[in-house]
């Protein structure tokens, strides 16, 4: 199927407009839970910064014009009763901005400069540009005017607390045109590659070459499939700064970070048409993984941190992927992927593991990837069997390796090691109707109405049939109209925005689905599939959702979301044979 080369609308108060590689988006979200009046440019170098704001005028009288925002993936336009303002991207650090019947203010966000923070204002006689210097990006952004006139500046070098910014307009009832560029310290002198028309028709273009790619199979029945497409799309960064790959950011907005396992729902979305942007999303924590083998938590542009850990999907991961990928991996590829996963394995064997001790352990929810579940209520440092299962489908993924490999003996040991590891589990944390989760200090033990307690479903076709039987029972009850909760709506813990004690999340039901079905629950699985794909297709590709109303929650741009639903919807219309 080919996309329409104008690709889906879609609200800037939810999702940024952005372009692929690109550091910066125009949007109205400043911050978590800030919405400003206006479209900023806002930068993602050193965090998230909004820089710039971007405001329409009247011509005549200088004053806010009413506008209309609108939104495509290669276009983004202000409409108002006297004229019209678009921008468009050149290039990742650079956009258009052209207008006809209406002026336009670029002003800086921040009003104060201090000599830490704040934007500098001047004009660049050697560049014949307006120039903004930001302390929280540590760039600069370059205001070129490529037609029209200057009709006003203010605060030009000025110091302490000023508005700093420049208004653009027409002459004689022209267009005027502007290039705003984010850069280091100097380039030369801005000169435009193409017509403006000319780079929406590259952008178009360029997003529906990726949507073709990476969603050749969509139709009427996957209508959100180019929406999600674009949220991937125009989450991805260039390498820059600590982030050594092309990386796909949890968001430009606020999560606006690669998670040690938000990514590799990305990487399997985009393995079958983007497979190396895949194979990148899959390795980008394994370049920070430290001495003992644990993977950061996270990975940004000026910041890698190491606090917390997340589950060891990536055996899950990886076994996937190369079923996904198009082309085969070759030898180098095999061996250096065995020893980072052999690597990550160790650390959850060793660091992991208090001594006598036949399992591994969280450290605190965070390590879990479900922050706040009330499996961690009791106590935060505890054995449960979510982290046990990922662990044994990750030596399982060793084995298979070392085998490829030849590496006998090495196969030989983590078939062992998952053999025993799944049996302290059962023997250990299973009760005989479900798992709990014991506490390293005390020993003391505990179940809760968290569906993280029933994540051991993963293991699928490993389980002994009593196992994956009652475990299904009980993920049944976890569906709501929307899709599966994360803690029974029953439960006196219950939150609707409780983040991981009741809302809907993307990559526990990737999870839950994928188990069910190896396990033979297949109208299970096809339920949890078909509620959670019309999730998104009405309420979009938040970060999580209200399990009772699904009303989309906290991020609403998030590419795990968009992802998970790309693979859904994928293997939904396969299996349907479309």
């Amino acid at each position: 199927m080919t996309a329409d080369r104008s690709g889906p609308a879609f609200s800037v108060h939810d999702i940024p407009f952005s372009t692929h590689g690109s550091w910066f988006g125009i949007s109205p979200v400043l911050a978590e839970k800030t919405y400003a009046e206006d479209l900023h440019l806002v930068s993602h170098q050193n965090g998230m910064h909004a820089v710039l704001r971007l405001v329409p005028l009247e011509a005549a009288t200088g004053d806010r014009a009413e506008t209309r925002v609108e939104a495509t993936p290669a276009l983004l336009s202000w409409t108002g009763t006297a004229g019209r303002v678009d921008l468009a991207y050149e290039s990742p650090d650079t956009v258009r901005l052209r207008g006809a019947g209406l002026s336009l203010s670029v002003s800086a966000a921040a009003s104060t400069l201090t000599p830490f923070s704040g934007t500098y204002f001047f004009d660049d006689p050697a560049a014949r540009a307006h120039v903004f210097t930001s302390y929280e990006t540590g760039r600069r952004y370059r205001v070129t005017v490529l037609s029209g006139t200057v009709a006003q500046t203010v605060g030009s070098q000025a110091l302490g607390s000023a508005d700093r910014g420049l208004r653009v307009a027409a002459e004689a009832d022209g267009f005027w045109e502007i290039a705003v560029e984010e850069m280091d310290t100097a380039r030369p002198p801005y000169a435009s590659t193409a017509a403006f028309a000319k780079l929406v028709e590259e952008a178009r273009n360029s997003f529906a070459d990726f949507v073709d790619a990476v969603a050749p199979w969509r139709s009427a029945d996957t209508p959100a499939a180019e929406l999600a497409a674009y949220v991937l799309w125009s989450a991805t960064v260039r390498p820059a700064g600590l982030v050594t790959r092309p990386a796909v950011l949890m968001s430009k907005h606020w999560m606006d970070k690669v998670w040690s396992w938000d990514h590799c729902f990305n990487a399997l979305a985009l393995a079958p048409g983007s497979p190396e942007l895949a194979w990148d999303q899959f390795h980008l924590p394994f370049d920070h993984q430290d001495e003992t083998g644990a993977l950061p938590d996270s990975v940004t542009h000026s910041e890698v941190l190491h606090n917390f850990v997340k589950p060891p999907i990536h055996g899950w991961t990886l076994g996937h992927l190369r079923r996904l990928l198009t082309k085969p991996l070759g030898q180098a590829e095999l061996t250096a992927t065995y020893d980072r996963l052999e690597r990550w394995t160790g650390f959850w064997l060793t660091a992991r593991r208090a001594p006598g001790d036949d399992l591994p352990h969280y450290q605190h929810g965070n390590d879990s990837g479900w922050d706040n579940a009330t499996t961690f209520d009791p106590e935060r440092v505890v054995v449960t069997a979510d982290l046990a299962a990922f662990l044994v489908l990750q030596l399982h993924q060793l084995a298979d390796l070392a085998d490829e490999l030849r590496r006998p003996d090495d196969a030989l040991r983590w078939r062992r090691t998952a053999a025993e590891t799944q049996a302290a589990m059962l023997d250990q944390l299973w009760t005989g109707d479900r798992f709990v989760a014991r506490g390293v200090a005390t020993g003391d033990t505990w179940s809760t109405s968290s569906l993280l307690d029933l994540m051991p479903v993963a293991l699928g076709e490993h389980l002994p049939d009593d196992v994956s039987d009652a475990l299904a029972a009980r993920i049944e009850a976890h569906l709501t109209p929307y899709g599966l909760a994360t803690e029974l709506p029953t439960s006196p813990h219950y939150l609707s925005d409780g983040y991981w004690r009741g809302p809907i999340w993307a990559p526990a039901t990737v999870l839950v689905e994928d188990g069910l079905r190896r396990a033979g629950h297949q109208r299970l699985a096809d339920d949890v599939s078909a509620r959670f794909r019309a999730l998104c297709e009405t309420h979009g590709f938040a970060e999580n959702f209200d399990a009772l109303t699904g009303t989309g929650l906290r991020d609403r741009a998030y590419t795990w979301t968009a992802a998970s639903y790309l693979l859904l919807a994928e293997a939904h219309t396969r299996r349907a044979g479309h």
